[in-house]
């Protein structure tokens, strides 16, 4: 049975150009990049490389480039790096769909005795910026809001939201994980101060993240230890996977236009025929500006789990916006927020789309799924009580 994979905001697949370049580095060119011999000089070398096509896909400069384990790892450093040097300042502002990096943290950083701020969404998912506007004070260390929603798709405005945090002194930082190598970003045209994102997001291995750091941004390391990246994050560097990620970014800047064009007609023909075959759904955020791969979509009166597990049987691979965590039912925060009724948000289907993705993959999920939801609506006793028929 073929797997058709739609579920690329959780990992991606490591193209097969990425494993190719990254081989080597297991086995036989296996030196240390800061060693003095030319056995490690030539890895160093390739590592140098690696950092400038990293830059590249975001228009930044090679040495704002500080490799890390993770995106997880390169949001925690931002926001602790910009509470570390404005110790007098006790004001996070953030927002309340945040990725769990950053929204623990955060939760965090308040039982700790910080002021915590986290901005409103509408029903759309898009970002409350009048909110946003009034809550920046003189005692605000640090702005983190993502660039792109994970669960939705949806893409706030982060280069307006950065400029007006540059205009009171403060520092802005933005969870990009999801937005790299999907959408144009040029850090020279923006005022941001900070940017994390992920190997994995973008056929890279797992185990790869990057922070940007901006020319002249006070910066304090969560990672002490060598001298590696200019003494900005201890730690012999994952060479592989650095390697990996170089050829990552430039395979995505030659396919930017591929994942804006193609793979969004895929996505939204795929919400159309879902919209025309299935009553009682809704695309969450599908008003709103979003990534070109992402739909969110919720089936009124049944459980988003329940419809992966039947879509597995056809070997289709989703997530759920109602993902449990920690044996917990409850729905997505991020739906929540939006104010998604609980009977539509439990039962929610995150599709998210990569340029592997072809139409014969969009047309088994709409031949499948329509009969997948009658079944499970069928033995639902919320979908008979509603006495909501469906269209002629």
């Amino acid at each position: 049975m073929k797997t058709v994979y739609l579920d690329n905001n959780a990992t991606t697949r490591v193209a097969p150009e990425v494993l190719s370049e990254m081989t080597p580095y297991f086995s036989e060119l296996y030196g240390n990049p800061s060693s003095m011999h030319s056995f490690g000089g030539q890895v160093a070398k390739k590592l140098s490389d690696a950092r400038l096509k990293v830059a590249g896909i975001i228009g930044a400069e090679p040495d704002e480039i500080v490799f890390t384990s993770c995106g997880t790892e390169s949001d925690n450093t931002a926001i602790l790096s910009a509470l570390a040097v404005n110790p007098d300042k006790r004001h996070v502002v953030t927002s309340r769909v945040e990725h769990p990096a950053v929204k623990v943290l955060c939760e965090h950083l308040r039982e700790k005795g910080y002021n915590v701020t986290e901005l409103d969404v509408d029903t759309d998912g898009n970002l409350d910026m009048d909110q946003y506007e009034r809550s920046l004070t003189a005692d605000t260390a640090v702005v983190s809001i993502m660039w792109a929603n994970n669960e939705t798709g949806v893409i706030f405005p982060v280069e307006k939201a950065a400029q007006a945090a540059r205009e009171k002194g403060i520092i802005f930082h933005t969870d990009a994980v999801q937005a790299v190598g999907k959408m144009p970003i040029n850090m020279k045209e923006n005022a941001i101060h900070l940017l994390s994102f992920s190997g994995h997001k973008l056929h890279a291995p797992k185990g790869i993240g990057v922070l940007y750091i901006r020319r002249g941004t006070r910066f304090s390391p969560f990672m002490i230890g060598g001298h590696q990246e200019k003494g900005r994050r201890g730690g012999t560097e994952n060479t592989p996977s650095i390697i990996g990620l170089g050829a990552a970014c430039e395979l995505a800047a030659q396919k930017m236009e591929d994942e804006n064009t193609r793979v969004r007609s895929l996505r939204d023909r795929l919400e159309k025929e879902l919209i025309s075959r299935i009553p009682n759904l809704k695309v969450n955020g599908g008003k709103a500006p979003r990534l070109p791969n992402t739909t969110n979509i919720s089936f009124e009166f049944i459980e988003g789990e329940s419809i992966l597990l039947l879509m597995d049987q056809f070997g289709i691979c989703a997530s759920s916006g109602s993902a449990c965590t920690s044996g917990s039912l409850q729905p997505s925060h991020v739906l929540r927020a939006m104010g998604v009724p609980y009977t539509m948000a439990h039962g929610s289907v995150r599709f998210s789309l990569s340029t592997y993705n072809s139409e014969e993959d969009i047309m088994l999920v709409i031949e499948k799924l329509p009969a997948i939801v009658e079944r499970l609506r069928g033995m639902s006793p919320y979908w008979a009580e509603s006495n909501v028929c469906a269209p002629a």
